[in-house]
């Protein structure tokens, strides 16, 4: 039970909370936050929860719509989104939203393969189709670095098509890592303790060759052969950065999921300088989990050493970034119980007493939109570090505490905050049975 100050000021958070009660006017004092921002960053407190897809996406229908935003980037991998991106902008031959995510088949799917992506990227393709033929239209893209061997294979696809003896070269360098079976984590291993050498030079120069011939390839054909190329470079910029990420692995968490975030960000600038050359400023929404997105500064993580996504983009864009995160109290979550398990629909605890989401709760409302940029009371009170909680593609109830919370100060990680208090699991494409709930193994790195 909520003591008398905890009560008063979940009093004032509802006064100064904007309810959210599913009509079209929900977001506009969102929207004007916003104002004329490039970078919308629009996290969420687990990568399973329906809700904060479905609102996270309405939103992003809204700045597209009535703030010219041309791109969603997202917590995914480079040419599994990009075969979604081509699908969008109808230059790919798959008849629907649910074979355009196929390329989505590893370890978590439901993440990507869900009934609220389908659902938007569905509505993507019918507002891009219905644009004249001069208009931009908005893409889809991938920020993540897990690919690195489908990467290697989108690499010499492209090459066999428009140069062969430079496929035969990239094939002599990226044959350094074929001796782990596509197996990033075993190749990370090996490199890390000397059991086999390092690819890191191979992956090197061959991004480097390709940067060589940009002008030779990029200007063969117009614009779809620029964004081919454009995708061919990210992918050979994402075989060197993953190399390094897989090393680094074995050498502490900070480390890996710095070099991860460093690439998410690095990611977004290349994006944003290629689709400046069609329509300049471009506008972005970013779509990952709080955890990349708010600003780490704000939170124990930061004070651990750990960089973010949302830091680096603030740090940058100062007055053209806006982030916002989303929290909830209870509910039922998709999640695996291990790295690499099956999709679990699970009870999500309630919160903690002394975090901001049990706070929250207690205003009564079930569901809110609160401005942390208004100056209020309000506002103020929530400065105070609390317990944040964060769920990722795994779920541990059993050790909650430990496993999902950290501290954060709000108001100076987020601009804005969006709490459903009663949400439940997105609902997968891929329908798997339930299996029993076991320990995760401790030793990989973070499930966010």
């Amino acid at each position: 039970m909520a003591d008398a100050t905890t009560t008063q000021l979940a009093d004032v958070i509802k006064r100064a909370a904007q309810p959210i009660t599913g009509a079209a006017s929900d977001y506009d004092e969102l929207l004007n936050l916003i104002g004329d921002a490039r970078f919308v960053l629009i996290g969420e407190a687990s990568h399973g929860t329906h809700e904060f897809y479905e609102q996270r996406a309405e939103i992003t229908k809204r700045l597209i719509q009535e703030k010219g935003f041309t791109a969603v980037a997202v917590e995914a991998d480079w040419p599994d989104a990009y075969r979604v991106n081509r699908y969008v902008r109808g230059v790919n031959d798959d008849p629907t939203p649910n074979e355009a995510l196929a390329g989505f088949q590893g370890f978590p799917s439901w993440m990507w393969r869900n009934t609220d992506v389908v659902n938007f990227i569905g509505w993507l393709r019918q507002y891009n189709d219905s644009l004249s033929s001069q208009a931009i239209k908005t893409g889809f893209y991938g920020l993540d670095l897990y690919s690195m061997y489908a990467s290697i294979q989108e690499v010499l696809t492209y090459l066999d098509k428009v140069d062969p003896e430079a496929a035969q070269r990239a094939r002599h360098r990226y044959s350094c890592l074929e001796h782990f079976e596509e197996d990033s984590q075993a190749y990370g291993y090996a490199a890390a303790y000397g059991l086999s050498q390092s690819c890191e030079e191979e992956a090197v120069n061959q991004l480097r060759e390709l940067q060589r011939r940009t002008s030779e390839y990029a200007e063969q054909d117009g614009q779809l052969a620029a964004d081919e190329f454009f995708y061919a470079e990210q992918n050979a910029r994402l075989v060197k950065n993953a190399e390094e990420y897989y090393r680094a692995m074995f050498h502490g968490q900070v480390l890996s999921w710095n070099l991860r975030d460093r690439h998410m960000a690095e990611t977004l600038d290349h994006l944003v300088a290629h689709l400046d050359k069609l329509q300049s400023p471009t506008k972005v929404v970013v779509w990952a989990h709080n955890s990349h997105l708010g600003y780490v500064r704000a939170t124990d993580m930061g004070v651990a050493g750990e960089l973010n996504l949302g830091q680096m983009v603030r740090d940058k864009y100062p007055d053209d970034t806006v982030l916002v995160g989303f929290t909830t109290y209870t509910g039922t979550v998709t999640a695996a119980s291990r790295w690499g398990g099956l999709a679990e629909l699970k009870l999500v605890r309630p919160a903690l007493p002394e975090s901001y989401e049990a706070l929250f709760n207690n205003t009564g409302l079930p569901g809110f939109f609160l401005n942390l940029r208004q100056e209020n009371h309000a506002v103020t009170k929530l400065e105070k570090p609390r317990l944040e909680r964060a769920i990722g593609v795994i779920y541990r109830p059993q050790s909650e505490r430990t496993s999902h919370y950290f501290y954060a100060r709000l108001p100076d990680q987020f601009d804005a905050v969006i709490h459903i208090n009663d949400t439940k699991g997105v609902e997968p494409l891929d329908r798997t049975p339930q299996v029993e709930t076991v320990e995760p193994p401790e030793t990989f790195p973070s499930a966010l």
